[in-house]
């Protein structure tokens, strides 16, 4: 959350309308001994606000500002002969919270509720028979505010508002009332750039880098002068948006690195984390160095691969390999790579993978669980498959993608939708319950952005992962 956090300035010009109760204006009149024939009601206006404010995320930032309501009144005829003019100016300072749901990845919907100290200043005048004895009189009071409005961001750094306030107000007589504020503005943050466009030829890499996407570690020889070779790798990690943890599923991929530099005690690896355009340089930048950290970590604790022989290098958001524009070029931007050097064969690369991760696109209806009928060919290959195979077993993992309720909930929704995708495969295909584990995640794996449908549909999804029996790796 800390990429959409930040300060922000911005200004609003608007009409506004004042609700003037012309019953106690007749009333005033009556009683100070005069019979009213017509009020005309001047009650609107224009008005502007200066603010800023600061952004904790996406969804909540504190506002407070200074705004002028113009100014709206009256003209009272009397009888006997006379006039009665009244005028009322309101400014003031006022300190929102406000809430905010992003739609999509530019456009969002936002309410607010606050409290404004507003400064009521009336002017009255009178003719003929009328007069008046306090012409200036002024009140200050504090009341509460609250509007909703629609924001559009061109870029990170600005964006425009329309919007519609209520302001509630003490004039200088005794009366409380309410002035309406319908206003189109701008706002500009701070320290905040847009993200750059990907650029589909890369930066000048290291010798024998071949940033070229693949789905399996594949290994790359590369002559030396002094017949040594090189050994460069993508490593196909997938990560959670905006998170730096290795996915347990791609754990195994780190096999073929780990069998590797085990093998030759000698040799020396960068680790290198990469990211997609989704938030600011350095904010990307860290998250990229987390990354590569996180397999480094992963390769001491796991593999006992010596630290002093790793180094983590992360290059944020600048060496793209794929369209950032699209749901699946950010996922392959998502990477690590693996650059091994100083060896002379390759022997011994090629490990059999310990497990195989089958992404089912099983639609749910939101906050449901049930498995539909139209996914029933998908679950059969997924069945053939186990029955071919007797020796492996099966973990059904759900997920709940982001949804409107509690983390136990969500907890429970994905549990649910992957116990019932295990009893789909038992009662529908034969397949024994035994060999098949469910296993709930809630909404804390996103795989796509949630700002589209397609996104948060592609976060309600069902994975089944093949788990081999353990095999001694080459």
């Amino acid at each position: 959350m800390a990429q959409d956090s930040g300060w922000y300035l911005g200004l609003n010009v608007g009409k506004t309308k004042a609700k003037i109760d012309d019953a106690k204006i007749t009333s005033g009149i009556a009683g100070a001994g005069f019979t009213n024939s017509t009020i005309n009601d001047k009650d609107d206006g224009t008005g502007f606000k200066v603010f800023g404010g600061y952004s904790f995320n996406k969804y909540f930032a504190f506002e407070g500002g200074y705004f002028d309501l113009g100014k709206a009144g009256y003209d009272a005829i009397t009888v006997p002969a006379g006039t009665l003019n009244g005028e009322i100016k309101v400014k003031g300072f006022n300190f929102d919270a406000v809430l905010s749901l992003p739609i999509t990845e530019k456009f969002s919907a936002f309410g607010r509720v606050g409290v404004s100290r507003a400064k009521a200043s009336d002017t009255f005048t009178g003719t003929g028979f009328v007069v008046v004895s306090n012409p200036n009189p002024s009140e200050q009071a504090t009341n509460i505010k609250y509007g909703a409005g629609l924001q559009y961001d061109f870029t990170k750094a600005f964006g425009m508002r329309a919007e519609l306030e209520r302001y509630r107000i003490n004039d200088a007589v005794g009366s409380k009332g309410d002035i309406d504020m319908a206003s189109v503005g701008v706002l500009f943050r701070f320290g905040r750039k847009s993200a750059p466009m990907a650029q589909y030829t890369p930066a000048p890499e290291p010798v024998a880098y071949v940033p070229e996407p693949y789905v399996a570690p594949i290994p790359v020889v590369v002559a030396a002068p002094v017949k040594t070779e090189q050994y460069c790798t993508i490593l196909d990690l997938t990560f959670e948006i905006d998170r730096g943890v290795i996915e347990r599923e791609d754990m195994e991929k780190l096999s073929v690195v780990g069998t590797f530099l085990t093998k030759y005690p000698g040799t020396t690896a960068v680790i290198e984390g990469h990211t997609d355009n989704i938030g600011t340089e350095e904010h990307n930048q860290a998250l990229s160095q987390q990354r590569a950290e996180s397999v480094v970590t992963y390769l001491v604790d796991t593999v006992h691969v010596d630290r002093s022989r790793l180094s983590a290098v992360g290059y944020g958001l600048t060496r793209p390999i794929a369209d950032n524009a699209t749901e699946e070029g950010k996922r392959q931007n998502r990477r690590i790579n693996a650059v091994v050097s100083c060896v002379t064969d390759v022997e011994g690369l090629k490990v059999k993978p310990a497990r195989i991760t089958m992404a089912l696109e099983i639609e749910f209806d939101l906050l449901k669980g049930d498995v539909k009928p139209e996914y029933r060919e998908e679950l059969r290959k997924a069945a053939n498959f186990l029955k071919a195979n007797p020796s492996v077993t099966a973990t059904v993992e759900g997920h709940a993608g982001k949804i409107k309720t509690t983390e136990a909930s969500a907890l429970a929704i994905s549990k649910r939708r992957a116990e019932n995708v295990v009893t789909y495969l038992v009662d529908n295909f034969g397949v024994e319950r035994s060999r098949l584990t469910a296993e709930g995640f809630g909404k804390t794996r996103r795989y796509a952005y949630s700002t589209t449908l397609e996104g948060q549909q592609e976060n309600r999804r069902v994975n089944i992962i093949i788990n081999y029996p353990s095999t001694k790796k080459l």
